[in-house]
Order: structure tokens, then sequence, then C-alpha cells
């Protein structure tokens, strides 16, 4: 690997998800990857990429549900 390339258990650990999930995702081509031989790096901008596209809809989803619970006044005024 070249220091612009990740391994999955690399891309994995720093999702800190499972090494089969994140063969999920790159079958699914949620990350784009390119195969030598019989390797599959995945190159850290696509990584990145997708780690921001992951942060931004949870960061959303979290938003979302403090402002629900403000709404229902729980505790959170």
């Amino acid at each position: 690997m070249t220091q612009t390339e990740l391994t999955i258990q690399e891309a994995a650990d720093l999702l800190n998800v499972s090494l089969e999930y994140m063969e999920q995702l790159l079958e699914k081509g949620e990350i784009p990857q390119f195969k030598p031989g019989s390797l599959r790096p995945i190159r850290i901008e696509d990584f990145m990429a997708y780690k921001h596209k992951r942060d931004k809809i949870s960061r959303a989803a979290l938003d979302e549900l403090a402002d629900q619970a403000q709404e229902l006044k729980m505790g959170y005024e």
C-alpha cells in the first residue's frame, strides 16, 4: 500500500466497523475501490469522501433527535 491508499482493515478500523461490514460497503459500491491482484486497496480521498458523507448524515440525525427532544420538553431546554 502507498501513503494514498488504505487496506480494507485500515478503513474498517478508522470507521470503527467490522471487516465484514466494510466489505459489504465496498461490494455495494458505497466506497470506490480498485483491485490490483488480490488486494483491494481504497484510495484515501474516496474513503474520506464516504466518511464525510456518513458524518454529515449522522450529524443531521442527531440534530433532528435533539430538536424533537426539545419540542417534547425532555429536559434539554
